[in-house]
């Protein structure tokens, strides 16, 4: 702990001298009213583009940030009383280079342009908007400083039309979509182009070359000429109307058929706050998890792709760390019904933002949990320029639980955070205290740590220290691991060689170790990383490692064949492996992952990932991913552990027959797990943020592909804006 407390008094004391100026404060772009309606049609004839402001002479970003962009851009932008407007004509005399007509797509992998708006330029939160150069639209909201959450969708209109030296991208933004205060005139802005041709990523305010041009601390300023209009009444709702079935073969039972309805609201309480409501929600047109070999002694993450849990979303799954999460939005309803909730959440002036969250969950005997009622509320204070305390009380209720062995009336998490963002985006850290209430683990049920991160252009390193506590047990997060102290250090230094095919070459170390209660080690592991980065954009890695391990608990090191290694037994090895991405500009790309070393009880472990993927412009890709894991044990071992290999296979078809309609089949083959699993996904968008889905699921045993089970779905969304 007093580690902890040192590592946090330095956060504390750096923060003192992090309030400075806005670092593109002298670029400014004076946005006023159009003279005339705009037409969204990518040809820019109407007279308010020929007399407003021009946004050009963009900065390079990569391969260097020392320079103007070699590509022109011209960006402008207007607003009236509906819609806040823009357009960017990018310039150049090659063929374009896009993934397809699908909606957020890969940034690496497109020619494209976007752009970023802090409406309260705060340099924290704001949202991006964009197209492809196909016109495949891409927006998201940004948290933690511009970390962009592409999952959210909105209302909003484009349109990009090709020319022979140029493309040009027009959009109109109603300001009903977009979150910001009355009065203010001052918003952030930047705008940013990515050319795979060229390799040249730019931005109209200059960006380091280590930092994504989402970076929100790098925003230059949108002046108003007058306050921006209020949006007036914001009501939406989203009803849903849907029917199929499910059929289990394996073994053999009844099929399930199913109608069912449900309508989600978005409200907007003021111009910045936004209440959103849901009854009976239903969420079968999201995609498939991906599926992963699982050879960890913990549980797996996987993320959230529900859309209500999305606006906002930093406000409750961003608290803690990556494996100290107090809230993860998919524990509500993971075993029960959602029957309804809502949730607030929003700014209530440029300091102070707010998220309360209330859901109800149905009884089911099926995985005999009662009714539950899962309560959040966050509030988050802006300190000094970029950084902000965050606080949270999280409790989950469960009623008539005597009923149900085992299950606690009630299971709460409390907590508060500090996050460190300096004014260049360089600095960065958290420091954090939690603790759990839970009538059956009164005691150790807290959990403390603490981050501080740096990143310039040559030299990045990060120092973090956890503690978590045996009984710290918040049964709405991801806390895979419990009853531990972690410390972990990495750093790498960039080199940046002349006349070379090689962008930059980066040697780097990391090392963690974990100790128990008592202070002894558990585990520790120390790698040394080299990176290559070419100028084409391709990547490639190579590592070697030492592990050591102490295991707390018995283990299957292959999770398939139920062999378990005793508790306290302890193990090391040392590995190494490579990774390789291809350049983006090709048509057919590739990739791998490799590993070989050593593994649990003197066995060695041989992993071998890779994928391929080759796109027809604009109309779709084809991908495979496939995975290979070899793990062998002494022949003469005590335990009788068996060898084991198995692979895992996705295959994917991506089809765009235009920027509306979409066909998604998923095939993934699971060795470990014995299953095949297809998914195949219609999408048409008929109207704006409204769709038609047509769903088809089916699970195989691998073995003569007998039927485990099958499911349909059609369903039908509408946006209904009043």
């Amino acid at each position: 702990m007093k580690k902890l407390a040192a590592t946090a008094l330095l956060t504390c004391c750096f923060s003192i001298v992090c309030h400075a100026q806005k670092k593109n404060e002298n670029f400014h772009y004076p946005i006023r009213r159009a003279e005339a309606p705009i037409t969204i049609d990518g040809e820019l004839n109407e007279d308010t583009w020929k007399t407003t402001a021009v946004a050009t002479d963009f900065f390079m970003v990569l391969p260097m940030d020392t320079s103007l962009a070699k590509l022109r851009t011209e960006v402008r932008m207007a607003y009236d009383n509906r819609f806040l407007y823009i357009s960017a004509v990018n310039f150049q005399s090659h063929r374009v280079m896009v993934e397809s007509l699908r909606r957020d797509w890969n940034f690496q992998k497109n020619d494209n342009f976007i752009f970023f708006m802090d409406p309260f330029d705060d340099q924290t939160n704001g949202f991006t908007f964009g197209a492809n150069a196909a016109g495949a639209e891409w927006d998201g909201l940004q948290y933690d400083g511009g970390t962009a959450d592409l999952s959210w969708e909105n209302r909003w209109f484009s349109a990009v039309k090709q020319y022979p030296d140029r493309w040009i991208f027009e959009a109109a933004i109603p300001f009903k979509t977009l979150r910001y205060k009355k009065d203010i005139t001052r918003w952030g802005i930047n705008f940013s182009r990515n050319d795979l041709t060229t390799t040249e990523k730019s931005s109209w305010a200059p960006v380091p070359r280590q930092l994504p041009t989402a970076s929100l601390a790098y925003t230059g300023v949108l002046e108003w000429d007058a306050p921006p209009p209020r949006a007036g009444s914001n009501i939406s709702l989203i009803p849903f109307v849907l029917g199929g079935g499910t059929k289990i073969y394996q073994p053999d039972g009844p099929f399930d058929g199913r109608t069912d309805a449900g309508i989600d609201a978005k409200i907007a309480i003021t111009s910045s706050l936004n209440l959103d409501a849901t009854i009976n929600p239903d969420f079968s047109q999201v995609e498939v998890d991906r599926q992963q070999t699982n050879l960890d002694r913990f549980e797996l993450f996987f993320p959230e792709r529900r859309q209500f849990f999305l606006e906002n979303s930093d406000l409750f799954n961003n608290l803690g760390l990556s494996n100290l999460r107090p809230f993860f939005s998919r524990r509500v309803g993971l075993n029960a019904p959602i029957r309804g909730g809502a949730r607030l959440s929003g700014r209530l002036d440029k300091n102070w933002r707010i998220g309360v969250l209330d859901l109800q969950t149905g009884e089911t005997s099926k995985s005999e949990a009662p009714a539950q009622n899962f309560g959040v509320l966050t509030f988050q204070r802006r300190v000094f320029s970029r950084s902000n305390l965050t606080g949270f009380f999280i409790n989950k209720q469960s009623f008539d639980s005597e009923r149900y062995t085992g299950q606690p009336a009630f299971n709460r998490n409390a907590g508060l955070e500090y996050n460190l963002a300096s004014p260049n985006d360089v600095w960065k850290g958290k420091f954090l205290y939690f603790k759990s209430f839970d009538p059956n683990n009164p005691g150790d049920s807290h959990s403390a740590a603490a981050d501080l991160r740096y990143n310039n252009r040559k030299f990045n390193w990060e120092i973090r220290q956890e503690y978590v506590g045996t009984n710290y047990n918040p049964e709405v997060g991801y806390v895979p691991r419990r009853g531990y102290y972690r410390t972990s250090i990495s750093a790498a230094y960039n080199f940046f060689p002349k006349n070379s095919i090689l962008l930059s070459h980066s040697p780097g170390i990391m090392g963690l170790t974990y100790m128990n209660d008592f202070g002894n080690s558990v585990e520790n592991e120390s790698v040394f990383i080299y990176s290559l980065v070419f100028r084409n954009r391709a990547l490639f890695t190579a590592w070697t490692a030492n592990d050591y391990v102490k295991l707390s608990n018995s283990f299957d090191p292959t999770n398939l064949t139920g062999i378990k290694l005793p508790a306290g037994t302890e193990h090391i090895w040392n590995s190494w492996g490579t990774s390789f991405t291809s350049k983006p500009q090709r048509v057919f790309t590739y990739g791998w992952d490799t590993r070989y070393g050593g593994y649990y009880a003197d066995g060695t472990r041989l992993r071998i990932a890779g994928n391929v993927a080759y796109r027809v412009q604009p109309y779709g890709s084809f991908t495979l991913e496939a995975e290979y894991n070899d793990i062998k044990f002494p022949q003469d071992n005590a335990l009788g552990l068996k060898n084991a290999y198995f692979w895992l296979i996705g295959p994917r078809l991506d089809v765009t027959f235009t920027k509306k309609i979409y066909f998604t089949a998923y095939l993934q083959y699971n060795e470990q797990t014995d299953n095949v699993n297809l998914n195949t996904r219609f999408q048409w968008r008929y109207a704006p943020a409204s769709d038609l889905y047509i769903v088809y699921t089916d699970n195989y045993l691998p073995e003569g592909f007998g039927v485990k089970s099958r499911a349909f779905v059609l369903k039908m969304t509408y946006w209904w804006g009043l």
